[in-house]
C-alpha cells in the first residue's frame, strides 16, 4: 500500500508540474502576442513600402512614388527597399500594354505597408502586324525605357539572347532614364523585319537632371 501511495503522490507531482509549465508557456505567449504589432521598417522615423505582385507582368512593372520612378517591382527590397516619410503618398505601377495601377497610401513611421498589385490589360492595346526587333544593352539594367514618350519597361527586359522589343517599322525615339544618371536619348529608323540594337552605359549625374518622365516637377 505504501508503494501505491508513493506512486500516486509521484503522479500528482508530475501533473502539477505539467500544469505549471503550461500556464507559464501560455503567459509567455500572451506577452509575446501583446508585443507583436505591424511589421517594423527598421527605422523609427521612416515607413517602408512593399509590393506584392502575382505574376511576372506585375513583378517586372515600373514603380513611381509621388511621381518619381524608383525601379521595377521585384527589385525593391534590401538595399533598394522603398523608405518614405510618414504621410500620404501616391503610388503608380506601370507596364506596357496594361492600365496603370494607382493607389494612395498613408505611411506610418516605423511600419511596413504592403500593397497588392494586380494589372489589367489595356482594352485598346494592340500589336503591329509587321514588326522590327530592337535589342537594348544598357547599364544599369534597372533604368526606365521610354519609346516615343511612353514607358515600355526597364532596360534589362530588352537585352540578352531571348529578350527584345518588337515595334512597328519607321522612326522611333528612345529615351532611357534613371535617377542619379544623365538621360540617354537616341533615334532609330527601322525597316520591316529589321533587327537592330542600342548599346550604352548611362553616365552618372544628379537627380536634378532627371526628366519629367521619372521625376515630379517641383
Amino acid at each position: 500500500m505504501n508503494v501505491i501511495r508513493n506512486i500516486s503522490a509521484f503522479g500528482r507531482a508530475i501533473v502539477v508540474a505539467s500544469l505549471c509549465l503550461a500556464l507559464a508557456s501560455g503567459y509567455a505567449g500572451a506577452q509575446n502576442a501583446a508585443k507583436t504589432g505591424p511589421p517594423a521598417s527598421g527605422s523609427k522615423v521612416m515607413g517602408e513600402l512593399k509590393f506584392d505582385g502575382a505574376t511576372k507582368t506585375e513583378k517586372e512593372a515600373g514603380v513611381w512614388v509621388d511621381g518619381n520612378y524608383v525601379g521595377y517591382m521585384k527589385e525593391l527590397k534590401g538595399d533598394k527597399k522603398v523608405l518614405l516619410l510618414p504621410g500620404e503618398h501616391a503610388v503608380a505601377v506601370r507596364q506596357s500594354g496594361y492600365d496603370d495601377f494607382e493607389q494612395k497610401i498613408v505611411v506610418e513611421p516605423g511600419q511596413v505597408h504592403t500593397i497588392p498589385v494586380r494589372l489589367h490589360l489595356a482594352p485598346h492595346a494592340t500589336t503591329p502586324d509587321i514588326t522590327s526587333m530592337l535589342k537594348l544593352y544598357i547599364e544599369p539594367g534597372r533604368a526606365a525605357v521610354f519609346l516615343d514618350g511612353k514607358f515600355v519597361g526597364h532596360a534589362s527586359e530588352f537585352g540578352g539572347a531571348v529578350h527584345a522589343m518588337l515595334i512597328a517599322p519607321g522612326k522611333h525615339r528612345i529615351k532611357v532614364e534613371l535617377p542619379g544618371y544623365q538621360t540617354f536619348e537616341t533615334e532609330v529608323n527601322l525597316l520591316a523585319n529589321q533587327k537592330s540594337e542600342v548599346k550604352t552605359e548611362l553616365v552618372k549625374g544628379s537627380i536634378v537632371q532627371a526628366g519629367p518622365e521619372i521625376k515630379q516637377p517641383q
